[in-house]
Parts: structure tokens; sequence; C-alpha cells
């Protein structure tokens, strides 16, 4: 690998690599979800400041065109590797054919640097990394270790490879402190490489609203409202949202659950979660809405009295943050990005625990008092007004310029995986 010696003014030209799943997918669906959205805005944002992105995602239908243009300075490249329809249990041994096709088109494109999402990416941006002597960016957006302290464990070579990219890696990227500290502390990151870039949010649709307005364009009436909005599957704790609502002095009060399956057992959690829901007496409480278009999810906030995120663990929490942003106090697990997100008694409130009774207090508390609820609500879109796209794509494109004038960090081969482990 020869060192890159022809300095760079700024940044021009970033091939992003979003393997598993697409920033034109349908976030809240199969493997579509924050990392959606996370390419999608911050893309976007970054094709603003003047640097042009080129996203490479795994075709997952025959009928995607090559290339899609987005908006100027974003687009999005189809790269056939392996069955249309594999799941994402599949796909690691169609990284290096997804990386192939990825060098084939930047021998066009060019590009001064290489930023990955998710594990599977990071695996494919080493490989070109190698190849073609790019520096090397990478989000993980979760980590294989973490899930597993949180009671959902990954295969142990998955966090093999997460080590190794974090290791070939020029940066990596951190969504907020707590991300920092568990890469240095599960996988000894060097924390001279570690790089806080918190995402942002839209805030042309995410702000305050009048709540009246929402209900009545969701054609719903004024009885209390909670709100969980993700993927269901079990990390996320739908089934304490639930348990939750089951445990309120409000009996009046209402649970939507905006999202659908994802995963290989998201379809059982579906289940799971009805049934528990029949069991607690609740299905006249609880509806379940399909998967909404990210712009639309900002009148289902403005209609709830709050929003419940009890994830076992979270890199971020872009649904928190959306919620804040428009004015809808967050209770939330005390986990990852939810610690900096959520100002316990000042913006919402964190639970250390994983019991529904916790849950359930505070939204009581909110509930029973309209001065702290108008308060909290207040103070999350104030805190949210600081997380700007705008100030994430600034913040990398001077990063994406200084590590183009560096010379690259030695980086290794993916180590070769054994049959036996897929």
């Amino acid at each position: 690998m020869s060192a890159r010696i022809d300095l760079v003014d700024d940044v021009k030209r970033v091939a992003v690599l979003s393997l598993h799943t697409s920033p034109l997918a349908q976030p809240g669906t199969g493997d579509g979800g924050g990392m959606n959205v996370y390419v999608r805005e911050l893309v976007s944002a970054l094709a603003q400041t003047g640097v042009r992105c080129r996203v490479y995602v795994r075709r997952w239908r025959a009928d995607l065109p090559d290339l899609v243009e987005v908006e100027p300075g974003f687009e999005v490249v189809h790269v056939t590797a392996g069955a249309f329809d594999a799941s994402k249990e599949e796909l690691e041994p169609l990284v290096s054919v997804f990386a192939d096709a990825v060098a084939a088109d930047l021998a066009e494109f060019d590009a001064d640097v290489i930023h990955a999402n998710y594990w599977l990416s990071g695996v494919a941006g080493q490989i070109l990394k190698r190849r073609l002597g790019l520096p090397l960016v990478t989000t993980f957006h979760t980590l294989a270790r973490v899930k597993a302290i949180s009671g959902d464990p990954e295969p142990e070579r998955r966090a093999r490879a997460e080590a190794e990219v974090m290791a070939c890696a020029d940066a990596v990227l951190a969504n907020c402190t707590p991300e920092a500290e568990q890469l240095a502390q599960f996988y000894d990151a060097d924390p001279d490489r570690i790089e806080i870039v918190p995402p942002g949010v839209d805030h042309a649709f995410f702000s305050p609203g009048n709540q009246a307005g929402a209900r009545w364009a969701l054609d719903t009436d004024d009885r209390p409202l909670l709100l969980f909005v993700g993927r269901i599957q079990p990390l996320k704790g739908v089934d304490v949202a639930v348990e939750a609502l089951a445990k309120l002095e409000r009996t009046d009060a209402r649970l939507w659950i905006v999202g659908g399956a994802s995963g290989a057992g998201g379809s059982s959690e579906v289940d799971r979660v009805r049934s528990l829901i029949s069991d607690r007496g609740l299905r006249d409480r609880v509806r379940f809405i399909p998967p909404q278009p990210h712009h639309l999810l900002s009148t289902f906030y403005r209609a709830a009295d709050v929003c419940l995120v009890p994830s076992r663990s979270e890199s971020f929490g872009l649904v928190a943050l959306e919620a804040a942003a428009c004015g809808v106090p967050v209770v939330a697990s005390a986990v990852g990005g939810l610690l900096t997100l959520v100002e316990h008694g000042h913006t919402g409130y964190l639970v250390e625990s994983r019991d529904p009774d916790e849950y359930a207090a505070w939204v009581d508390t909110i509930l029973g008092d309209p001065v702290l609820a108008r308060r909290l609500a207040v103070s999350s879109a104030a805190r949210a007004r600081t997380y700007t796209w705008s100030t994430s794509a600034h913040r990398l494109r001077r990063l994406y310029t200084d590590l183009a004038n560096e010379t690259p960090v030695p980086c290794e081969a993916p180590r070769a995986r054994v049959a036996s482990e897929f």
C-alpha cells in the first residue's frame, strides 16, 4: 500500500459504504432504522457543503437502477452481491464481492476518503483501504460486545471483525462520549483515533407544533398518548413499553407502536408482544401503526404526551432526539447515547433498570402534572436545537481533509473466516 503524498486542500469526493441497508429504504422495518436516517441525512448535509458523496449499497431488488441521483452531490450506487433476498445474517461471505464491485466503480469516482457504516461495511472498507491506499473512517452504529452485555449476543466473529476494522481505521466515529468510552473499553480502540461527531436532526421537519392539530390530522382523540417508534425486535424493548402501559395509574392512556418487524426474530417478537397485549387486557389501548415515511413521523411525535425509548442498548438514539425536537418529553433507558440526549428531570427521565414499574412511575409523573410536562417539553426542544446535520457535516469535512493529507494507518488484511462460522 503506497502512502498518499499529494496534499488535498479540501476533500471533494467521499465513498460511503452502507452494504446491508440503503438510505433509500423505509426506516422502521426490515433492517431499516436509525442508520438509514443517519446515512441519508449526513450525506445530504455533506453534499450541501460541496462534498460529492457516492453511497454504495447492496442491490436488494433486481429492478433497482445501477445509480440513483438523490440530489446534486448525493448518489446511490446499487452493487450486485449475492441473492437479492439474502438476510443480513447471510451477508458476511459476500463482503469481498461487494468490495470488488466498489473498487471497480472507484476507478472512475476517484474518492478521497472511504466512510464505512456498520461492521460489514467496515470489513469492506478494510479491503478497499489496503487495495487503494485511501483513508478509512468508520461508524459502527451498534457494537457486538455492547449488545452482548445487554442480553443480545452476536457471533464472536463479528466482535473480532469489529476490532480488526478499528485497528485499521484512520478514524472511528462515536456518536457521543459513552460510545467513545465503549470503543476504548471493549475493543481497546486507540483514543487518538476516536472522533466524537454527534448526529443531527432535521429541524425543518422535527420541531414543536400544536398537539391538537396533530391529533386532528391523525384522527384521534385527546386521551393521554404514549408513543414508541422503531423496529420491533427484542433489543428495542417494545415489551417494556407495553408492560409500562399496563402499570399506569391512568387507565385511559394509550400506546401507539410505529414500526415493523426487524431481523430474523422480528416476526416472533411481534407475535410475542401481541400475546402480551392480550394477556394484559390492553387490546383496546394499543395500536400498531406501519412504518411511516421519515418526514411524517413529526406528526406522531407532536400528537404524543410521552415518547418511550426502552432500548437495551443505543449507540445514540435518534428517536429520542426527534421526539425532543418536537417538544415531547422522553422516558428512556439509561444506556449509551440516551445518557447524553435525555437530561434526567430536565428534558425527560432516564430509567436504570428494565422494570416497567419505573417507566410507568415517570410517565404518571408527566401525565399528572401539566406544568412539569410543559417545562420538560420546552427544555427538550431547546436542547435538541443544538444538534444539526450541518454541524456534523462540517466537522466531518474537516476530518476527511485532515486524513486525506496524512499517511494512512497501517492496515492488516481481514482474517479469513472458516466456513463453519457462517
